[in-house]
């Protein structure tokens, strides 16, 4: 899953372009994860990252990145990973 695809924009130069997981993720079933997935890959849009996905036939693009976030999201094109919780150190320990 480390391995990463370009969109086939070969006319943009590579670090131009988005990097697009080259197998999807596994689908989001928690709620909380998908806000939180989400949420981060729009701040990204905000500060000036390119949009994953185009419009395609019959489908608007919206114009909001909390919304493009969603829907990169939904289609699996971020690549996330769930960190296990940290272990509590024992009192008395610094």
């Amino acid at each position: 899953m480390d391995e990463v695809v370009t969109d086939g924009h070969e006319s943009q130069p590579e670090e131009a372009r988005p990097l697009i997981p080259s197998e999807p993720v596994p689908p989001i079933h928690s709620r909380f994860l998908f806000v939180d997935v989400a949420a981060l890959r729009a701040k990204q849009l905000r500060r000036g990252a390119r949009v994953r996905f185009e419009a395609e036939h019959g489908f608007v693009a919206p114009h909001k990145p909390e919304r493009v976030a969603m829907e990169e999201v939904r289609r699996g094109l971020v690549m996330y990973e769930v960190l296990p919780p940290k272990t509590p150190r024992p009192e008395g320990v610094v």
